[in-house]
């Protein structure tokens, strides 16, 4: 089962040989694909260096945003099924295999568990779940793997999303039928951000993503749970500081953003 590793950049060379060294080991077979957003640091450099090593690792180019490099990816991909995750990230040695095993047992969409490394406080905050049709559609792209053919069917990523477009593609292979799985033993290792700055930005954007959601999806509160939204990491002093910005970007769209 050749499984085929997208993996979008950008000015990314800080961290790109620590996650390719974390591929390499994977069970085999598999194939990299790194889809550059036209990066002005060495990030490309350094993927050549894999890419002359190893025949199964690809470098192009390709700007825009997320969605737009991820589904040229996955145009580029050989695989029967295709796993995602970001440049910045590290996978656990039996990532591919976690995820090839449960793609052998019949399921179409493997959602693995993601674990946030670096400034205490915010690893430990959880993401706001959203559920549709009761399934949490909210498993992010950085540990995320689907089998190709479903992807296209349901015609990959909508790149007229900011952010969220993973959110968005969950909920299309929900409504397409598919069958999802979660398994706690496809581990990646998901850096915070570095800067209280990054860290606003980051939680301004996905404000927005959630309401490009309700712009395409029609509303969605009632898939919350309360009690997860209240719980203690968001209520904390980071907590509250992610749902002000988040909140912000979620107004912003409301005011200013293109309905889908």
């Amino acid at each position: 089962m050749l499984i085929s590793i997208v993996i979008t950049v950008r000015n990314e060379e800080r961290y790109i040989r620590y996650l390719l060294d974390s591929l390499l080991v994977q069970e085999p077979p598999f194939e990299i694909i790194v889809v550059d957003a036209h990066s002005t640091d060495r990030t490309r450099e350094i993927v050549k260096e894999y890419a002359e090593k190893h025949d199964f690792v690809h470098l192009y180019e390709k700007g825009g945003s997320r969605g737009v490099g991820r589904n040229y990816g996955v145009e580029k991909a050989e695989g029967e099924y295709v796993a995602f995750t970001d440049g910045d990230d590290l996978v656990n040695p039996f990532w591919l295999k976690a995820i090839r095993d449960s793609f052998s047992k019949g399921h179409d969409v493997v959602a693995g568990k993601t674990i946030y490394i670096g400034y205490g406080p915010w690893e430990k905050m959880e993401r706001v779940e959203l559920f549709y049709k009761g399934m949490d559609v909210t498993y992010p792209s950085c540990n995320l793997a689907y089998r190709r053919s479903l992807f296209m069917e349901i015609g990959g990523f909508d790149t007229w999303f900011v952010t969220a477009e993973d959110i968005d593609l969950n909920i299309r292979a929900v409504e397409h039928g598919a069958k999802f799985v979660h398994n706690p033993e496809a581990i990646v290792y998901h850096r915070t951000r570095d800067s209280v700055y990054s860290f606003a930005k980051q939680a301004f954007w996905n404000g927005y993503g959630r309401k490009q959601l309700t712009l395409k999806h029609g509303k969605l509160w009632g898939k919350y749970k309360p009690q997860n939204m209240l719980n203690p990491s968001q209520m904390s002093f980071w907590g509250t500081v992610r749902l002000t910005f988040a909140m912000m970007g979620y107004l912003a769209c409301k005011l200013y953003g293109e309905r889908k």
